[in-house]
């Protein structure tokens, strides 16, 4: 039996290069980890799609499924689970991220 919530997600993570599920929107973060992650990604200057978890709740438990991943945000790269917003930070931190962005295609070097 299929799981439209889980179909939905899985359609999103495949039609945008970087998707970040995330409570609230980038204008207006709803908690500080979604919040983290808008300004690493802002400040990146990554052309990326948000979904509101707090708008579905059948999207905002099927994201934690789909990537087997407790918690939101949850950030996805051409399809691929990253991580949240402590993996996401550290890898900024460590400068990891923007080459990452970049040999994935979806940052200009």
């Amino acid at each position: 039996m299929t799981n439209p919530a889980h179909d939905q997600i899985k359609k999103t993570m495949t039609d945008h290069n970087v998707v970040l599920f995330m409570k609230g929107n980038p204008t207006f973060p709803q908690c500080g980890f979604s919040s983290q992650v808008v300004q690493i990604l802002d400040y990146l200057d990554v052309d990326y799609h948000s979904v509101n978890v707090l708008e579905d709740m059948d999207i905002r438990q099927g994201i934690k499924e789909v990537n087997n991943w407790p918690t939101v945000p949850q950030v996805i790269v051409k399809g691929e689970f990253i991580g949240g917003c402590d993996i996401v930070r550290e890898m900024f931190e460590s400068g990891e991220l923007k080459p990452f962005l970049t040999e994935k295609g979806v940052l200009s070097a």
